[in-house]
């Protein structure tokens, strides 16, 4: 073997950037997620945006007993993501279990490990985004068991939505919701929004329901709100980006509503 060559130290270092991204989100998602992240990367990443991820335990079925298991473990996923460093936005990116366990636990139990972080649960974003839209009364399309989207339902008639029509497609493994393509949630989006209704709900980040809003609004004349689109346009407004992105939907042209 011929010898190694001397290694040089530079005598001075390159000058640092402050971030090598500018904005920061931080994303918690489940360990059986097949969605979430390829959609926040689509719809949130850019140059300037950064999307970081932790996932957390998590087992099938989709039960409110099973989601609310998740609780204990927000705090040490929040912890994992960029250890010190402060994040610009952060989304737990589950929405029957933010239904399950409040929006409110789930802030205080993230923020124990970021303090002061803005914290984002897709419930919550739905309900900005169909009042950023003007809608009261609306239709709600899930994938979950009816035991499941029983405490959906409450959630939005608790804060003031009229709910004219709530379907349910019965399913308990959130892999196989990510296996329904975005074109068979058209032809749903159709048969679950009432006539009366002035937007369609779509829950669950299983779902590949981003793909799909821009369809599902031609289909049925009114804005449709998803889990996965409304949490990205809440965080890229929380980032200072108002970027309209129409592909994605009504909503993502609008500001940031409360």
């Amino acid at each position: 073997m011929k010898p190694l060559p001397e290694i040089r130290l530079m005598p001075t270092r390159p000058a640092l950037e402050v971030r090598p991204l500018e904005k920061r989100v931080g994303l918690i998602i489940l360990a059986t997620d097949h969605t979430s992240e390829p959609d926040f990367r689509r719809m949130v990443a850019s140059e300037r945006i950064g999307i970081y991820v932790a996932r957390i335990p998590y087992k099938n079925p989709t039960t409110p007993q099973n989601l609310r298991k998740m609780q204990p473990e927000l705090t040490a996923g929040a912890a994992l993501i960029l250890p010190d460093e402060p994040l610009d936005a952060i989304c737990y990116s589950c929405t029957s279990a933010s239904v399950v366990i409040g929006d409110a636990e789930i802030e205080a139990a993230i923020q124990a490990a970021k303090p002061g972080v803005p914290v984002v649960t897709p419930p919550m974003a739905g309900v900005r985004g169909l009042r950023a839209l003007g809608a009261k009364r609306i239709s709600i399309l899930t994938p979950y068991t009816v035991e499941t989207s029983r405490p959906m339902a409450a959630y939005f008639a608790e804060r003031g939505f009229e709910i004219a029509r709530f379907t349910c497609l019965g399913f308990e493994d959130d892999r196989e919701m990510a296996r329904i393509a975005p074109a068979a949630l058209v032809d749903l989006a159709r048969e679950a929004t009432d006539p009366q209704a002035e937007a369609l709900f779509v829950s669950c980040t299983a779902l590949r329901s981003a793909l799909a809003v821009a369809a599902m609004e031609q289909a049925i004349g009114r804005p449709v709100v998803t889990s996965n689109q409304a949490s990205a346009w809440n965080c890229l407004r929380l980032c200072g980006d108002d970027v309209p992105r129409p592909e994605f939907g009504r909503l993502t042209t609008l500001p940031l509503g409360q």
